[in-house]
């Protein structure tokens, strides 16, 4: 079992919580990451039909035959009778550590948790393998082709199996289970073609209404069904950051998977060697790098403001990491040799926001980390060395 950075942050959590939950999309690891850590706790999986109808019909006798010194509830949110319940079994005994709650639909998860549970859960997330993760179990490719096509799923990198076989059949079991589940869509063939245009639209910004019309859905129904992507941990939006700098600002959000072996899967792309002419050879490694950074935070237990940065005049950094002392800019680029036009946006953010050069980034496609006095310089595999607090 290659194990996982989000391991410390549950251990810490138990200690600290009375409930924690772990969302994440299915299939990223979510149950078997559980077990192996808290393997002396009862386990129940809501998606078994007997353990459903028990704890649909009975949940006070459900929750009281998993005792009260620890347990395992998997796909919660199944049963939303059990949160009340669980309110006031947490009330009444008010300790650390009483019960783990996961799930892979996050909005239908974490509504039932903010209507009883508010203030006595910790939340955790967890997304399929970092590079980092990979990297420490020896099963990082050496090219970052190979790893977009692969993605970052436990199953493509634990058996035999290979993307172009595994993908293809995960979204299918998304779109007839979770996308019906989360909302009524009829028409499961239109959502797959909104599915495959946003995958085609990965790294970019999102125009919803050119979304729309290329689907042939309203701009209402568009929105409606990116949030069902959002909801199931496929894709996520990255802001445009506020600071203006006397400039106009592009305000429109850009567009990203969590893992890239979906939107290969989606835009056809079955080997890396595709990826040589491709058009979204560039989007697919920013799209790693980005989906990277948000793993660091959610895996780390802790939030990174992440944003990106571009006026209306085409300069542009990729992504801003907030800290509390400042933002460190950071330019993505695909290709395996640093290249001057790497920190064109990176001097002109600068230049403006006063950031000092060493704080500045470029993550690559090459293999090579140093230094120079433009910025540092990560290659994609060592992206855990930047410090970004």
């Amino acid at each position: 079992m290659i194990d996982r950075t989000l391991g410390d942050t549950l251990t810490r959590m138990m200690k600290s919580f009375p409930v924690v939950t772990v969302t994440g999309p299915r299939q990223s690891g979510k149950t078997t990451l559980i077990r192996s850590l808290f393997e002396s706790l009862p386990y129940a999986s809501l998606e078994d039909p007997d353990k459903r109808e028990r704890a649909t019909s009975d949940p006070r006798g459900f929750l009281e035959s998993l005792g009260t010194d620890g347990a395992i509830i998997d796909e919660a949110q199944r049963v939303p009778e059990l949160f009340n319940y669980l309110q006031g079994i947490v009330d009444d005994h008010n300790r650390p550590g009483m019960f783990i709650l996961s799930g892979s639909q996050n909005f239908l998860l974490l509504e039932k948790i903010t209507q009883s549970l508010a203030g006595r859960v910790g939340i955790a997330r967890l997304l399929p393998f970092s590079v980092s993760e990979l990297s420490a179990a020896g099963k990082l490719p050496a090219r970052w082709e190979d790893l977009v096509v692969s993605g970052g799923y436990p199953r493509i990198h634990a058996t035999a199996v290979t993307p172009v076989d595994w993908y293809p059949n995960y979204i299918m079991t998304y779109l007839e289970r979770d996308v019906r589940q989360l909302k009524a869509v009829s028409d499961l063939a239109r959502f797959q073609t909104f599915l495959k245009l946003c995958a085609g639209r990965t790294g970019q910004l999102l125009n919803l209404s050119s979304l729309a019309a290329d689907c042939g859905i309203s701009h209402t129904t568009a929105a409606g069904w990116l949030s069902i992507l959002e909801a199931s941990y496929l894709v996520f939006k990255l802001t445009p950051n506020h600071r203006n700098f006397n400039k106009r600002l592009i305000r429109s959000p850009k567009l990203y998977f969590y893992d890239t072996g979906i939107a290969c899967s989606l835009l056809g792309i079955r080997s890396a060697d595709q990826l040589d002419n491709h058009f979204a050879r560039g989007a697919l490694f920013e799209t790693l790098v980005v989906s990277e950074l948000q793993k660091r935070g959610w895996h780390n237990g802790h939030e990174i403001t992440l944003s990106f940065w571009r006026d209306q005049t085409g300069h542009e950094v990729d992504v801003v990491v907030e800290r509390g002392e400042g933002a460190i800019p950071i330019e993505i680029k695909s290709g395996r040799t640093v290249d001057d036009d790497f920190f064109k946006g990176l001097s002109y953010y600068a230049a403006l926001s006063d950031t000092p050069r060493n704080d500045a980034a470029v993550v690559y496609g090459g293999d090579e980390r140093y230094d120079s006095a433009r910025g540092r310089i990560y290659p994609w595999s060592r992206l855990n060395e930047l410090d970004i607090g």
